[in-house]
């Protein structure tokens, strides 16, 4: 198919990343994937997550490899002179940037946003930090283990009162700071598209958990105290969490009437809704702790998987507690395009995690591996108007890195190029 068909959404955007590990590299995939051109910037060393190892792939940091896909890479020294001025030649071209440095850095290298508007107006300068660039916190770094604790996520995760705090098994403030930014980048690109005019949207991790405790900020402001962990069982409806079987677990929704006696009839207690302490979602509440013992002395009864078929049949909301391995196997995961593989020069067959919001008009494209450290140097420096002697200059200086043996290997073509897959 022709290089010219719609690679996303943002099919024309480009970006320029200077930002590593999770929460940044998190919001430049989103764009990469919605069709952005993205240019990862590395230092000379890389990106940390090279170096989060164990697992590798071939040599090759899972971590990643996973976070870095759909962008072209190059590696600049920003303590020399001759790299700031390709990065800042870089950024006069950028409708994005995305950084996540701390707080002064971009300013001392004279690249901070006031600095950059100067020379393009319409750039969108997108901050992602620990706390967000305003307040007291503003020049504290940024930890998702931090943010988790104090944007009160651990107090409301874990089995139960008097437990030790629970952090959520996946670094949910960096992935949905990640995503929060990327919604920014690309609504005040929509604006500058539309006006000339570029912004800075400013984000962090502390935000994004605090966008996450909706259901428990609203009990907090209504009643005045703040609610705490309940396993899996959810903080207004009953019952509505996993419940044992006779081999496993199985996640029940039954929190509305309807669903209720469903629930009822599938597990054959059609008594149970004449008990006063289960009639209604009030009472289920107050009796949570009776409600489990009763429906567990049921549910312990068959397998996850006849149940799972016998509530399905019902029009019960039902489910089976997935490990990552399962999911990854699963058929509407595999369906959905989550599972996609692309193939790195020296991973080889590297699977991640797919575009999760689908386009009918302009559907995303996964079809580039996380680059190689350096991998598309040459080709984005003569882009915005490097002759090769220049390059090679910055090279022997030390401004411009690239990974040994992609000098002399094939530049793959540019992205433009490509066929859509």
């Amino acid at each position: 198919m022709e290089g010219t068909m719609s690679r996303g959404p943002l099919d024309g955007m480009k970006v320029v990343e200077l930002a590593h590990i999770m929460a940044g590299p998190a919001c430049g995939m989103m764009l990469a994937d919605m069709g952005a051109d993205v240019v990862k910037v590395e230092k000379p060393a890389g990106d940390d997550s090279r170096r989060f190892v164990p697992p590798r792939v071939e040599g090759e940091s899972a971590a990643y490899l996973m976070m870095n896909r759909n962008k072209r890479g190059i590696a600049l020294n920003l303590k020399d002179r001759d790299g700031v001025e390709a990065l800042r030649r870089l950024l006069a071209e950028a409708d994005v940037v995305i950084e996540n440095y701390r707080m002064g850095t971009m300013e001392k290298l004279g690249l901070g946003y006031e600095a950059l508007r100067k020379i393009n107006p319409r750039l969108v300068y997108c901050e992602i930090s620990g706390f967000g660039r305003t307040g007291p916190y503003a020049s504290r770094g940024g930890f998702d283990l931090i943010a988790q604790g104090m944007s009160g996520l651990m107090s409301i995760t874990g089995e139960g009162p008097g437990r030790p705090p629970v952090k959520p098994g996946a670094p949910i403030t960096d992935i949905t700071a990640g995503i929060l930014g990327a919604m920014g980048c690309a609504a005040a690109y929509a604006h500058a598209q539309a006006t000339g005019e570029g912004q800075r949207v400013d984000t962090s991790l502390f935000e994004a958990g605090i966008t996450l405790t909706y259901w428990q900020s609203a009990i907090a402001f209504a009643t005045g105290q703040a609610p705490g962990p309940l396993g899996s069982a959810h903080p207004l409806n009953a019952p509505y969490q996993a419940f044992r079987t006779r081999d496993g677990w199985i996640n029940v929704g039954a929190a509305n009437q309807a669903n209720w006696l469903r629930l009822l009839d599938v597990i054959g207690a059609p008594e149970l809704d004449d008990d006063p302490r289960f009639g209604s979602n009030h009472d289920r509440m107050v009796n949570l702790d009776a409600l489990v013992t009763v429906l567990s002395e049921h549910l312990e009864t068959r397998e996850t998987a006849d149940w799972l078929t016998r509530m399905e049949a019902a029009g019960l909301p039902a489910g089976p507690v997935l490990t990552i391995t399962e999911m990854h196997a699963d058929p509407q995961a595999q369906a959905r395009d989550m599972i996609v593989t692309t193939d790195h020069p020296a991973a080889g067959a590297v699977k991640s995690i797919g575009l999760p919001v689908k386009f009918s008009a302009t559907p995303g494209v996964i079809d580039r591996p996380a680059p190689r450290l350096g991998e598309h140097g040459r080709e984005i420096l003569a882009e915005i108007g490097y002759g090769g002697a220049e390059i090679d200059q910055m090279l022997a200086g030390g401004a411009l890195v690239i990974e040994e043996g992609l000098e002399t290997a094939d530049p793959r073509p540019r992205r433009e190029a490509r066929g859509a897959t």
